[in-house]
């Protein structure tokens, strides 16, 4: 790979982590069932796209 790519891996890396993050913030503060669910999924979507590039380092 790259520096370039390396780059860009570490950027979208830095990227998936905050949005789970800001999901998993989100969550707690949720009432609504639905929303909640939708939310989480939402979270372990980032989760799986943080592995996904972490595993092409």
């Amino acid at each position: 790979m790259t520096d370039k790519e390396l780059l860009y891996i570490e950027d979208a890396l830095g990227h998936e982590q905050y949005f789970q993050q800001k999901c998993d913030e989100t969550v707690q503060n949720l009432t609504d069932p639905e929303l909640k669910r939708c939310v989480e999924n939402l979270s372990d979507r980032h989760a799986q796209i943080f592995r996904q590039f972490y595993s092409l380092l």
